[in-house]
């Protein structure tokens, strides 16, 4: 479970870019986090994470201040950015390994969640390969499998989906409810609402760094459109915040 106690930030004084957000991310659950560029939403995974840091309010994961217990907290964490550009002088193998060393999996167990995951991917074959000489799908395939291979129980997935071919699509989104379905936490931004529409629990909508809707895609059928699609929803609840502010 995440939860995210009434959080700001600002990069210039008096200019918040996240404005005193409170949610909760409950076990079991594949909560869809959406805005329009620009929203907030990569800020404030970045502050669920530890990479930003929080000017107001805290997040705490499984109970555990990201504040006050780093360590504690980020291990409960499996990070998926929407940049995979990450160690790209490494081979792929190294590094999955590297990670596994991070979250001292042990060999044999390590061994066979590699060969599993890459197979499943479709990577197996390249892990011997340097990162850079990688396509962005590939990265965004080793990065998803990083965060599998030490299975966390909370995963955090920023854009997971971009770059990825239909099958990789197919399993991760398995995967992901598989994960819930397992009393375990998924949150992931999109911009793909169709994809939100079908997969998420819960959704949350973010616009000029204001939480402005949360709960159930019915939830916010009854609040709106009787019959709309998410998409319609979407931009009938953003226009109506824009006129509001």
């Amino acid at each position: 479970m995440i939860e995210i106690k009434k959080v700001s930030k600002a990069y210039r004084k008096n200019e918040k870019v996240i404005k005193n957000i409170d949610l909760k991310i409950n076990d079991g659950e594949i909560f869809g986090f959406l805005g329009p560029n620009g929203a907030g939403k990569t800020t404030t995974i970045k502050m669920m994470t530890g990479i930003l840091d929080i000017d107001e309010g805290d997040i705490l994961v499984d109970g555990k201040s990201i504040i006050k217990n780093p360590i504690e907290a980020k291990k409960q964490i499996g990070l998926v950015t929407d940049n995979p550009d990450m160690f790209l002088k490494l081979k792929g193998i190294e590094y999955l390994n590297f990670i596994a060393d991070m979250y001292e999996i042990e060999k044999e167990v390590r061994e066979k969640r590699i060969l599993a995951l890459a197979k499943e991917f479709g990577i197996y074959e390249v892990l011997g390969d340097k990162i850079q000489s990688y396509s962005h799908g590939m990265r965004q395939k080793i990065a998803i499998i990083a965060v599998l291979l030490h299975n966390p129980k909370n995963w955090i997935l920023d854009e997971p989906l971009t770059g990825l071919d239909p099958e990789a699509a197919f399993n991760l989104k398995n995967k992901m409810k598989q994960h819930a379905k397992a009393n375990n936490a998924v949150f992931f931004s999109t911009h793909i609402l169709e994809v939100a529409e079908k997969l998420c629990d819960r959704i949350g909508i973010i616009h000029q760094g204001e939480l402005i809707f949360v709960g159930t895609y019915e939830e916010m059928k009854k609040e709106l459109k009787e019959n709309a699609s998410l998409e319609e929803l979407f931009m009938e609840i953003t226009k109506r915040n824009e006129k509001n502010s």
